[in-house]
């Protein structure tokens, strides 16, 4: 440990921003003349203020805290073993109160629009009779759920729980990258990230009027018994997860531990005189709600797949019935096809006559015959998506690929065109970050939480993914990529003692099982 302080000690002198280089992309928090961007002022004056080795040192402190809270997640097919740390980067994203209220108004709008949509489309269809959506383009939709024509869910709501990927290119534009609307993850490390910031800097965090996170788990409670079917004063809520060998197993535990509800697995589960419910000791409890982190196939094999292991049968005849809500609604999964993503903004303008706050990232769809034809000539410029890959798989980032990973792709798009999309590739915006002791840029994304009950709400901030590697673009945990807790500054006319109340109380929030020591001694931070 001496040796180790001794070398972090030494290193520490390069931890200063004075000779950060931002490589000509928009950096988060240094701007292109070496100034801190609004809101990052404390923070980096702060950073630089620490004694020698002190930063190193509480990055070291910060993984250790991580390690014995077991915050990890699965990369399936990975040689190395099951389980991995999910990595972590100790200096923040900020973000200024003027830019989050842009952001959190565009994701009300979008998620607003959205649920119009999935609402249209296992019903009336007009947005496909009134050719704003081609009707090819639904009708291929592999998300599309015929089960879920004429469902009518709880409250009118289907998509109750959404990760909304965010990107800002070289101008500093925000653009929206994907939805996540079937079983969006994150959130966890979003808490547990802030947990441990809040433990190794509490008073710059008072200094610089972060707006708290830790309330999630109590709205998530709050929006899942909203929708629970009438008749009970407390319904019984539970998270429905497909096992521990699921990649995000451990969320699934956490915010069923953090809400107080039961974890369960279909096998907990049975349809008995109509209704969900779950084995206990004390024989079986009716479950009003539940959240379900298995995606549609899974659900119920009487009507998805029938060799499915996961589900409950009957489960969907009892949801048709009212007889039990789950959260997010079966069908939503369509809205994540990144060919109907290229529709979002016609869909914002449809349905809520406005134009979208928040753009997508233009898109080039290569069902259309004139797109495709853009695509296969300019593979060398873009990036190419599959339409229901997630995590970083089935795509191709053009400018660094081969040529046979470009011949391959073309193959692939040429065969079957309406499974493809490209975009330009974007100057992805970049933060400074712990790189062999010293700062180093590198790409980020922003993945914010909505959810969705009797209002919406948007967590401040969100999961904030940095790709790790030296100049690569893709961020996902399973492609080499981590984390960084995100900060929401309060505005100056923000209500700065609800603030503070609230960083209180996130202060005196507790992580489960975590028995690390982090200092937070005041003379180390001044």
């Amino acid at each position: 440990m001496q040796q180790s302080q001794q070398a972090a000690s030494q290193q520490q002198s390069q931890l200063n921003f004075r000779n950060y280089d931002t490589g000509g992309f928009f950096d988060e928090l240094i701007d292109e003349h070496g100034k801190p961007r609004p809101g990052a002022q404390i923070l980096l004056q702060r950073i630089e203020e620490l004694p020698d080795g002190e930063l190193l040192l509480r990055q070291e402190m910060a993984e250790r805290a991580l390690l014995r809270m077991g915050i990890t997640f699965a990369v399936y097919g990975s040689s190395d073993g099951v389980e991995k740390i999910f990595p972590f980067d100790i200096l923040p994203r900020i973000v200024a109160a003027n830019e989050w209220a842009t952001i959190e108004a565009g994701l009300k709008q979008r998620i607003r629009a959205l649920n119009l949509f999935i609402d249209d489309i296992y019903h009336d269809q007009q947005i496909v009779k009134d050719e704003v959506l081609p009707r090819a383009i639904l009708d291929s939709a592999t998300s599309f759920r015929k089960q879920c024509i004429g469902l009518k869910p709880p409250r009118d709501i289907w998509c109750h729980i959404t990760g909304t990927d965010l990107v800002r290119d070289n101008s500093g534009q925000v653009f929206v990258l994907e939805d996540n609307l079937r079983c969006p993850s994150g959130v966890s490390y979003v808490l547990q990230n802030r947990f441990i910031m809040k433990r190794s800097f509490p008073w710059l965090f008072e200094a610089s009027h972060v707006m708290p996170v830790v309330d999630y788990p109590s709205r998530l409670l709050s929006l899942l018994q909203h929708l629970a079917p009438d008749g009970g004063p407390t319904p019984t809520v539970a998270v429905m997860t497909p096992g521990v060998y699921n990649s995000a197993y451990y969320e699934h535990s956490f915010l069923a531990q953090q809400m107080g509800v039961e974890l369960v697995e279909g096998r907990d589960l049975v349809i008995r005189d109509g209704y969900v419910c779950m084995r206990t000791t004390s024989g079986f409890q009716r479950v009003d709600v539940l959240y379900r982190r298995i995606d549609d196939d899974f659900i119920d094999p009487q009507e998805f797949r029938d060799d499915s292991m996961l589900g409950v049968r009957g489960l969907m005849e009892a949801y048709r019935a009212g007889r039990v809500a789950l959260a997010n609604a079966p069908g939503t999964g369509v809205a994540d096809d990144k060919v109907i993503y290229a529709y979002v903004e016609k869909m914002i303008k449809y349905y809520l006559n406005e134009k979208a706050i928040l753009p997508n990232v233009p898109t080039y769809v290569c069902y259309d015959e004139e797109d495709r034809k853009y695509v296969l000539a300019h593979l060398d410029e873009l990036v190419v998506k599959a339409a229901n890959e997630s995590g970083g798989y089935g795509m191709l980032i053009g400018p660094h690929a081969t040529d046979e990973e470009r011949k391959k792709f073309a193959d692939l798009i040429q065969k079957d065109p309406r499974n493809y999309i490209a975009q330009p590739t974007l100057s992805l915006s970049r933060i400074p970050t712990m790189i062999d002791g010293t700062f180093e840029g590198r790409h980020v994304d922003l993945r914010p939480y909505i959810l969705y009950g009797d209002d919406i709400f948007v967590l401040p901030g969100g999961l904030t993914r940095v790709a790790l590697r030296k100049g690569s673009l893709v961020v996902n945990s399973s492609q080499g990529g981590g984390s960084k807790d995100t900060w929401v500054i309060a505005g100056p006319s923000g209500d700065q003692t609800a603030v503070a109340a609230a960083e209180a109380d996130e202060s005196a929030a507790t992580a489960p099982d975590d028995r690390s020591q982090v200092s937070t001694s005041p003379e180390s931070l001044k």
